[in-house]
């Protein structure tokens, strides 16, 4: 819903746990490290514990994304269960077949299971047992588990198990009856929740892989953030993710305390106030009795001596009034001047301020109707490629017609930057009319649009009112029509796609590159994806190959300006 209002891509505060959005915090990275050790390391348990919602299962999927080729893993997610189940759960993770007499025979599913081993050790494979929610463990299964780490060889252990839960985790293990299995824990690690300085840089860090390309928070309401959640990565997207939504149906493109407050009071379902009102109400209470008991002590001494201050002040009012003469005159009119208040009447050069940067959507695209349609914005749009243009007709057949490529997307700034071209957005006012306008330049804060051949310089907060996303650019590919370069095709597209990636990863190897779309490409093609935050596929598509040409464009190729703040 506050996607496009925002300019984001995706919600980034979903609470599914997403490696893309993993927050290495110097904790979450010792977390991490941890277990990459325990993966690769042969012997014991690894312990990681931590409380609900700091990031546990998150790092249990990045750890299965950076696990080695020549590893294993039985992932248990739920492990309720009975020791056969428990046993007969692991072969199904390993894959291993089973006859149908050993599945209720919890002797025959760890002799299976232990030859199992023995043959992935012989081939140098390693078989790692990761059990998340290890805190739901029943005592038999435990000792089950104990029984495992004797699965070995003269040498070394043939089964890593990672336990992975929450801190009554450790309270279980701590057990004297379970201190066989504790002794046998060579790694153990607690993961804390975020600081407050974390907490900000892990909002700011899933907004930018989100797409956005401003601080949507204000540093008050990421301070606010901390204090309600803990710095418990879960209630900070619970909270932030209902902070978005609020500021969205109130039309406020930047999130502040007062909005946190109020998801924070949503989610938890209670009233959440400031910080300071519990100190305000007390210290106001102390200065009301304060006062109240300055005012009894003096209402004896003002009430004696009121009738002689009076009469003193009449007579030096009618002395001063004798002696000023005209004086009086200039002071009324002075009162006058300055006014109840006692504040002077601004002069007309303290008046004057500087024009304004920005110029209104609303008022720009209320007077400029006839240069915001469709033929006007897209004849401009080729008037920057140096391209003729007609009275009207298929904008994208005449792009064509002079060798550009039209693309037409939804999207966000984020990928407007990384495309690098003037683009031109399709646009809707209050009143439902529908306008064409062309970005040329595109700042922090600041956006330039070409109108009629003429530049306006807008706020990029006040522009996403009417803008949704919908956009179209131009650009130059190899040839036309575009197609698709994939793994096993050769040929010279093949070698210029080779020839960009490598002088982008400062790789260029001496003779002419390869023309052969093969595994090293590959590698090319994802490196490049994965840095500008494209589908990770090893595929040069459309998207692939713009972002390839944009990141290393031909001479004399319009590009997206940086509008820099000022006039």
């Amino acid at each position: 819903m506050y996607l496009s209002f925002f300019g984001l891509n995706e919600k980034p505060f979903s609470i599914t746990p997403d490696p893309r959005y993993l927050y290495l915090s110097e904790r979450h990275a010792e977390a991490l490290a941890h277990l990459l050790y325990g993966v690769s390391e042969a012997g014991g348990f690894v312990q990681l514990t931590g409380e609900v919602g700091t990031g546990k299962t998150t790092i249990v999927r990045s750890l299965l994304g950076q696990i080695p080729k020549n590893a294993e893993i039985a992932l248990i997610l739920n492990p309720r269960m009975t020791a056969p189940e428990f046993m007969l759960t692991i072969c199904e993770e390993l894959g291993i077949g089973l006859p149908d007499r050993a599945v209720a025979s919890l002797k025959d599913l760890v002799d299976i299971l232990n030859h199992y081993l023995l043959r992935a050790h012989a081939d140098g494979r390693r078989v790692v047992l990761l059990v998340d929610e290890a805190q739901n463990l029943a005592p038999a299964v435990l000792e089950q588990v104990r029984l495992l780490t004797n699965l070995e060889t003269p040498t070394e252990k043939l089964l890593q198990i990672i336990l992975i839960g929450q801190p009554e985790l450790r309270e279980m293990l701590a057990r004297p009856d379970l201190r066989q299995l504790a002794q046998r824990i060579t790694g153990r690690y607690h993961l804390d929740p975020l600081s407050a300085p974390e907490t900000a840089a892990y909002v700011r860090h899933r907004l930018r892989v989100a797409g956005a390309t401003t601080d949507i928070l204000t540093p008050g309401a990421l301070a606010e953030t901390y204090r309600q959640s803990g710095g418990i990565p879960r209630l900070v997207n619970v909270i932030c993710d209902r902070a978005l939504l609020g500021a969205y149906t109130l039309d406020r493109h930047r999130v502040t305390a007062a909005i946190i407050r109020s998801s924070a009071s949503e989610v938890f379902g209670r009233r959440v106030t400031p910080r300071w009102l519990p100190w305000a109400a007390g210290a106001g209470g102390a200065l009301v009795a304060t006062l109240a008991g300055i005012a009894l002590w003096q209402s004896g001494v003002l009430e004696r001596s009121t009738t002689a201050i009076g009469a003193g002040a009449l007579n030096a009012g009618a002395t001063k009034a004798e002696t000023a003469g005209t004086t009086s005159v200039s002071g009324v009119a002075a009162a006058n001047a300055t006014g109840a208040s006692g504040a002077a009447t601004p002069t007309v050069a303290s008046a004057v301020t500087p024009p304004p940067v920005h110029e209104s959507m609303a008022s720009l695209l209320e007077k400029s109707a006839a240069e915001t349609t469709t033929d006007a914005a897209f004849a401009r749009l080729l008037t920057r490629w140096g391209a003729a243009t007609a009275d009207s007709g298929d904008g994208c057949a005449q792009a064509e017609h002079a060798g550009l490529q039209c693309v037409r997307q939804r999207g966000s700034y984020a990928q407007l930057r990384l495309y690098n071209r003037p683009a031109m957005l399709a646009l809707g006012d209050d009143q439902g009319g529908s306008h064409q306008v062309v970005l040329v330049a595109l700042g922090d804060d600041d956006a330039v649009l070409d109108i009629g051949g003429v530049e306006h310089r807008v706020g990029i907060a006040d522009l996403a009112r009417y803008w949704f996303g919908d956009f179209v650019l131009l650009w130059k590919p190899v040839s036309i029509p575009l197609k698709a370069l994939v793994p096993g095709m050769s040929g010279e597209a093949v070698r210029a796609l080779r020839r960009h990636l490598e002088q982008l990863a400062g790789t260029t190897a001496a003779g002419e590159p390869g023309d052969r779309y093969d595994e090293s490409l590959v590698q090319l093609v994802e490196n490049f994806q994965r840095k500008r935050r494209l589908d990770v596929d090893g595929i040069a598509g459309w998207q692939t190959q713009l972002a390839l040409d944009a990141a290393a464009p031909a001479p004399g190729t319009p590009r997206l300006l940086v509008a820099d703040k000022g006039n």
